[in-house]
């Protein structure tokens, strides 16, 4: 298992075994001499090769460290304190001087500078109720051994992942689903139900179920505290039954005013930023052209020109040959305007094709277009810069109201409490200054007032949800069970919206694959919009504000006046990480596009109808709209061919 997740921390390895005689704690292959000559307390003597196996049940726990803060072998994993509690921790708690601070003060004494053993402190003085104390990003377990219980724990909004399976008689969870298959009894199977929601509805990471029937995901913002009284005795194991979460967090309810929103919003994502800068070893950004990223680029600079540091921040931006996709104006002119360095990659198809297995392996699932392979292509020029942390914008179209439908979301909300004169000026005002004609609005309009309508109105554009004859017949009930309008992504109100987007329709499935982009190539992505307090503060924040004048995201364009260019504040458009899919398709490269679809037909038989051949054929030739369902398949059939998945 620890091997199959190298690629998530390379710096150092270690794993605990606890059984009916005692603890135990070993060296792995990736422990560096220096950890193991350091002759500090609880650190492993030997490596696992030498170690004497458990043979009567109880608990493993093993780690791969990405090293961040405290690049010293004080850092390795599993960590104890107090000879009572052990720990096993992927993330960043980014306030940790502060809650260390306050720790010592109650009489908490430190041997190391790292979180990890501040985490460690805070449970023990405050148990679960530790959890809201931390600002990051954590998946986290922790053996009581006095207790003789195990803790695991997941962040706020899921920026890190847990997953668990019951393996056999055993209890497994990792990081990652692909750690499962160093386990005896490993069978992949399709979870039809979730395959199927995303193949039709473009939608994943919606339900603490995976693609792999069996295999769930702790919900974020939950935690889990299994008894293992009963296994340490050897009497019993663990299974799936024992998993009850506990949510540990929710969304807020409150609403502000707006002048309070714009003032606080820029101080408080600044702080979000200055937070995420902690670290021991190279920051970069993502910095795609949008205003999202380019508010964190120019955010990190003046934070750092301000404590006297020049800003060498290495920015990495994606860049395409065709100019409908190409954001490099905007990125180049938020570099000149921060004094930052700029990097620079394209993404290109061939490329695509040849590594698609294994960004399919690293992902775990398949995912939902190319524009994921432009992150991948990010994330890998980061790695051979040299960089170790990269900041993003992530999450904030979903609290600001950054996507088209967000439009939709407030047209309804205007039509169905009757306030016919405000649709009307709205409706005239995004198509000023956004371009949305008064017939789309309309029709966004019925679309989320009546989300039942969905169907109809997709048919008129062909949507892969509508358009039902590329499916096999016996799976068409999933298309009369729409889950975005289930989960509230569909809803006549922005802030509703949002809340299904952070939670269910959106933000999941985008955090998985930064996480498994980023984590592939060994660096760690920090996402300051998803500081909770720049959550909470912006899903307080009244509709009319964040789409105030017909303009998405409007309260952040001001509140980043003279901070960011105005020639990002004022585009219009939309792209972040985007390639030129459409092209691509059917282009040159389309016949080999074609054998990749034709492939997966035959890895999805019985799921996938032929006919989706000919609406390709179709598409290339220009006789219909291009849409994604044709990568998605190719995705799914890659996905079931790189896991073996029955």
């Amino acid at each position: 298992m620890s091997r199959s997740l190298r690629h998530r921390g390379p710096d150092d390895e270690g794993f605990l075994l606890a059984d009916r005689q005692g603890v135990t704690w070993w060296a792995g292959d990736d422990t560096p001499e220096a950890v193991l000559r350091s002759g500090l307390k609880h650190l492993p003597m030997a490596r696992v090769e030498a170690a004497p196996r458990a043979n009567c049940g109880g608990l493993a726990l093993g780690h791969r460290r990405l090293s961040i803060v405290d690049l010293s072998a004080r850092g390795h994993q599993p960590m104890c304190y107090r000879d009572r509690y052990w720990l096993s921790y992927n993330g960043e708690v980014y306030n940790y001087p502060e809650l260390r601070a306050e720790l010592a003060d109650r009489g908490h004494v430190f041997s190391s500078e790292t979180d990890s053993e501040v985490i460690l402190a805070a449970y023990a003085e405050w148990g679960p109720a530790c959890l809201p104390r931390f600002n990051g990003m954590w998946g986290l377990a922790i053996y009581d051994v006095v207790a003789q219980s195990l803790f695991v724990a997941r962040d706020r909004f899921g920026i890190k992942p847990v997953y668990f399976w019951p393996a056999g008689d055993r209890l497994a969870f990792a990081s990652e689903i692909k750690a499962f298959a160093g386990l005896a009894g490993w069978r992949p199977r399709c979870n039809h139900a979730r395959l199927l929601d995303f193949l039709i509805w473009n939608l994943s990471d919606h339900t603490p179920e995976t693609m792999f029937a069996g295999v769930v995901q702790l919900p974020a913002g939950h935690y889990v505290q299994i008894d293992l009284a009963v296994v340490l005795a050897g009497r019993d194991d663990p299974s799936l039954n024992s998993i009850r979460p506990v949510r540990w967090y929710s969304l807020p309810t409150l609403r502000a005013g707006p002048a309070e929103a714009v003032a606080e919003l820029r101080t408080t994502l600044e702080d979000a930023v200055r937070l995420r800068l902690r670290a021991d070893v190279t920051v970069g950004s993502c910095l795609s052209g949008g205003l999202d990223s380019s508010a964190i680029v120019c955010l990190m600079s003046g934070l750092l020109r301000r404590e006297g540091v020049h800003p060498r921040i290495a920015t990495f931006t994606a860049v395409s040959e065709q100019p409908e996709f190409d954001e490099r104006v905007y990125a180049e002119t938020v570099v000149e305007r921060a004094g930052v360095t700029s990097h620079q990659t394209m993404p290109r198809p061939e490329r695509l094709l040849d590594e698609f297995p294994r960004i399919i392996w690293h992902q775990d699932e398949p995912f939902v277009s190319a524009s994921i392979f432009a992150q991948w292509c990010v994330f890998e020029q980061a790695r051979n810069s040299g960089v170790t942390v990269m900041l993003d914008g992530q999450g904030a179209d979903e609290i600001l109201g950054g996507y088209r439908g967000f439009f939709g979301a407030r047209l309804a909300g205007l039509a169905r409490r009757g306030r016919l004169l405000d649709w009307w000026q709205t409706a005239g005002k995004m198509k000023e200054t956004s371009g949305f004609a008064m017939g789309k609005s309309a029709g966004y309009t019925l679309a989320y007032a009546f989300p039942g309508l969905v169907g109809t109105l997709g048919r008129l554009q062909r949507r892969a949800y509508s358009d039902r004859d590329w499916i096999r017949a016996r799976w068409h009930p999933a298309f009369r069970n729409d889950p975005v309008a289930r989960l509230g992504g569909r809803a006549a109100d922005v802030r509703k919206m949002s809340m299904a987007q952070v939670t269910a329709t959106n933000l999941p499935m985008l955090l998985r694959w930064e996480d498994r982009n980023s984590m592939a190539y060994s660096i760690e992505a920090r996402v300051p919009f998803l500081d909770f307090r720049v959550v909470e503060l912006c899903l307080r924040i009244a509709d009319e504000d964040k789409l105030a004048g017909g303009i998405s995201k409007a309260v952040l364009r001001h509140a980043m006046r003279g901070c960011v260019p105005d020639l990002v504040l004022d585009r219009r458009d939309k792209m972040g990480f985007v390639t030129a899919e459409p092209s691509w398709m059917s282009g040159k490269l389309a016949p080999r596009f074609r054998a990749e679809l034709q492939e997966a037909l035959q890895a999805l038989d019985g799921l996938v109808d032929p006919r989706i051949l000919g609406q390709f054929d179709a598409m290339v030739a220009r006789r219909r709209p291009f849409d994604h369902r044709y990568f998605r398949v190719m995705a799914a059939g890659r996905w079931v061919r790189c896991f073996g998945v029955d």
